[in-house]
């Protein structure tokens, strides 16, 4: 139990004896991307090269169990299929695992094209975690309910999160993200 008024590093999702942490991360800002703070930006309508304004953080591995939690909100979607949150499996180099928003609103799991949830639309807040269980699973909330389930492979992997073009994607986009948090057991 803690004191109150003092910050709580329980999770939003899963029990356990989560234990916050706070990952360093650097910043990547490639074609038309930009981030100011917590505010990522796609200003072209390219649909090739690399665009994308991200943070990414540090690798992570082990058998420990990772969380992460964040909401985010697209204050503006001209183009389309733009990746949110990823999580990369660094021994295999490759994404791993995307969340990417189409206009209109679906949130989708890039590989495969699995609809994840319904109702991200422009200047809609929406809460991710991610509860990664290395060699396990890989599991998705949307506002506190699961709506995705992976299996995961072993290795290092690390978190990142912003706005991406995807392979099939293209901007403008505008997302902003607050509440970032993460979790260790």
């Amino acid at each position: 139990m803690g004191v109150v008024g003092a910050p709580s590093a329980q999770a939003q999702v899963e029990s356990g004896s989560w234990i916050s942490y706070s990952p360093s991360y650097t910043l990547q800002e490639r074609g038309c991307g930009t981030a100011s703070g917590l505010t990522f930006k796609l200003t072209c309508s390219t649909a090739s090269g690399d665009q994308r304004a991200e943070r990414r953080y540090a690798n992570y591995s082990g058998s420990a169990a990772r969380q992460f939690e964040g909401t985010f909100k697209v204050t503006s979607l001209a183009g389309t299929r733009i990746s949110l949150k990823q999580t990369f499996n660094d021994s295999e180099p490759g994404p791993y695992y995307m969340l990417a928003v189409e206009r209109g609103g679906r949130l989708y799991a890039v590989e495969g094209g699995t609809t994840i949830a319904s109702g991200a639309t422009v200047g809609t807040s929406v809460r991710v975690n991610t509860v990664h269980r290395i060699g396990s699973s890989h599991k998705t909330y949307i506002n506190g309910s699961l709506k995705y389930t992976t299996s995961s492979p072993g290795g290092n992997f690390y978190d990142k999160f912003g706005a991406y073009r995807t392979s099939s994607g293209q901007g403008p986009a505008t997302v902003v993200w607050s509440g970032v948090k993460f979790w260790h057991l």
